[in-house]
């Protein structure tokens, strides 16, 4: 059963969220959408690694960040409310110098006024690179 408030969201409803953005500039492209999941990837390149080479941590949780936040966009009714950012904790497990990683993002609670979100971000041969949990705050639209 699809956690996602259009029940045949699929990766077209989520592309135009990405221009003139963190994600577009660190280069994230979204890779899947499933009925209790996203995929987001990321390079590890000039634009992400910090001086000794490595994958900064800060990158790591701009990924989790953003694919997290656009989950619980896609989780609401965008006429009635909105998400923002309430708490994001990463652990960073091991470096990446190259290639892509991918950010799998499940919720581990989907409530009427908070989510959060389980991240896990692998690299290319599946290894785990970081774990980060995201809470984000469900608030009313403002009546106009």
């Amino acid at each position: 059963m699809s956690i996602w408030f259009k029940k045949d969201l699929s990766l077209e409803d989520i592309n135009p969220l990405t221009p003139n953005t963190m994600g577009k500039h660190l280069g994230m492209e979204w890779v899947t959408i499933g009925d209790t999941f996203m995929q987001m990837r990321m390079p590890v390149d000039e634009r992400t690694k910090q001086p000794y080479g490595l994958l900064h941590g800060g990158a790591s949780c701009a990924l989790a960040e953003t694919i997290g936040s656009v989950a619980s966009y896609f989780v609401i009714d965008n006429e009635k409310f909105i998400c923002v950012g309430l708490e994001i904790n990463a652990n960073h497990i091991r470096s990446a110098t190259k290639g892509f990683v991918t950010a799998t993002c499940m919720p581990l609670h989907i409530g009427a006024s908070t989510h959060v979100w389980d991240i896990k971000i692998t690299d290319e041969r599946d290894k785990l690179i970081c774990v980060s949990r995201l809470t984000v705050a469900i608030l009313k639209k403002p009546i106009n």
